[in-house]
């Protein structure tokens, strides 16, 4: 298995190159994902948090009202650590089931493990390589309030409150630029993926 960890910030074109990545038959697991599954009606993690953080924080078909518990811990940070404390190891476990099937799977798989919060989460999975979709901050700024209908100042808030693109380029094998076109972008991934053959051909 050769397993990738791709990041970018918000609006920088990271779905776009996963997505890419995964039509040309790479295996992708999505951290995102993960965390809504870590919590779904009937888990430990959701059970945990109905006892840490209230009840009613459970809807009536059993889910978790996302929006209630997000307003009971942003802006606290104690409470914050607490969620992360029951959220963080459910979304690691599924992780390794995935990682272990894939392989399973294929031993040969390429994995790309797709997480926004590469650089703050300080992950132990050790990647082969790590891949960062980098766009200027008012590229994606724009996108925002193009494709997501923010205001300006909405925007410049999502994009502020993350870690810094110097930050995630720190941590970059590859960097793909999604400041051009879609086609630029795709023709990047490509290229990527034609390179991430070979790395995995000499790995295996």
């Amino acid at each position: 298995m050769y397993l990738i960890g791709l990041t970018g910030g918000i609006a920088s074109g990271k779905s776009t190159v996963a997505k890419r990545l995964a039509e040309h038959g790479a295996v992708h697991i999505d951290a995102d994902q993960l965390a809504r599954e870590a919590v779904e009606p009937g888990t430990d993690a959701l059970q945990q948090i109905s006892d840490e953080f209230g009840a009613q924080l459970i809807q009536p078909d059993g889910s978790l009202d996302r929006p209630a518990l997000g307003a009971i811990v942003f802006g606290h940070p104690e409470r914050l650590q607490k969620l992360n404390a029951i959220v963080h190891p459910a979304v690691a476990q599924l992780t390794r089931d995935y990682l272990a099937q894939a392989e399973a799977h294929d031993p040969n798989a390429i994995v790309v493990y797709d997480v926004p919060l590469l650089v703050e989460a300080k992950l132990p999975h050790r990647f082969n390589l790590i891949v960062v979709v980098h766009a200027a901050d008012e590229t994606r700024i724009e996108r925002l309030i193009r494709f997501r209908n923010l205001t300006r100042s909405e925007a410049q808030k999502r994009v502020g409150s993350q870690v810094s693109e110097a930050e995630r380029l720190a941590i970059a094998d590859v960097v793909i630029d999604s400041d051009g076109t879609l086609a630029e972008t795709l023709g990047q991934t490509d290229a990527l993926w034609a390179r991430l053959v070979d790395l995995a051909t000499v790995a295996g």
